[in-house]
């Protein structure tokens, strides 16, 4: 199983990314996706969720109504649509797809929002 991440980079308060992860080896559909994130000095926090094939999500408070979470099942990939973005969301971003016994991570991208 891999999970490769993209989309991360240095913006400007008020912008906007998306970030991705791209499965391999299992189907994303049939799991809780998940992605999290650690900013420096800090713990990983959860940031948003899609809960397997209730397909019901769920957003730390500090991103909701800016952040959506998705997920395409036939690509098998995960998406983070990040809108107006504050200094206080840099972080590593990190995908994450569990279930069924099974925890698996992407390797970590980062996300910079600085003026």
């Amino acid at each position: 199983v891999q999970l490769v991440e993209s989309g991360g980079g240095l913006v400007q308060p008020g912008d906007s990314l998306r970030l991705s992860c791209a499965a391999s080896g299992l189907t994303i559909g049939k799991y809780i996706t998940t992605w999290y994130r650690q900013a420096p000095g800090k713990e990983r926090e959860l940031v948003a969720i899609i809960r397997s094939y209730h397909v019901s999500t769920d957003y730390a408070d500090s991103v909701k109504t800016r952040f959506t979470i998705s997920r395409d099942n036939e690509k098998n990939t995960m998406y983070l649509q990040m809108n107006s973005l504050k200094p206080e969301d840099t972080a590593v971003y990190y995908c994450n797809i569990a279930g069924y016994g099974d925890d698996y991570w992407g390797q970590g991208i980062q996300v910079t929002v600085s003026s």
